[in-house]
């Protein structure tokens, strides 16, 4: 991470911006240090890596209510994601974490399922 003068430079530099955007305002900060993603990108994260961790030693079935749960649990971040960007509301980091918590989630079941889908 670039961190001068408490902005992370290269955010929107390739291949950074597939990770996160990295925008300082909207990122957790620990004394002077910042995350290296986002507060929503740090919600999907924990709670994606959480799941597959979980799924290694719970048997799953991926029915179709399962997949429904996962797009289900997806939406929040992005109206929460996309009403931002159209400048409808300003969000906060701490909506912005929940909301990627819930997304990780969801994420993590489809591409177990996608997964399950292509093996099997």
């Amino acid at each position: 991470m670039d961190l001068i003068d408490g902005k992370i430079h290269g955010a929107y530099k390739f291949p950074f911006y597939f990770i996160c955007h990295r925008i300082p305002d909207r990122t957790f900060k620990v004394k002077k240090y910042y995350f290296p993603v986002c507060a929503r990108c740090t919600g999907i994260y924990l709670s994606g890596f959480t799941y597959f961790f979980i799924a290694t030693f719970t048997p799953i079935i991926y029915s179709m209510e399962l997949i429904i749960l996962a797009i289900l649990l997806i939406i929040p971040t992005a109206v929460d994601g996309i009403s931002q960007l159209l400048n409808k509301r300003e969000s906060n980091n701490n909506l912005r974490f929940l909301t990627g918590l819930f997304a990780g989630i969801g994420f993590a079941i489809l591409a177990k399922a996608i997964k399950f889908i292509i093996i099997y």
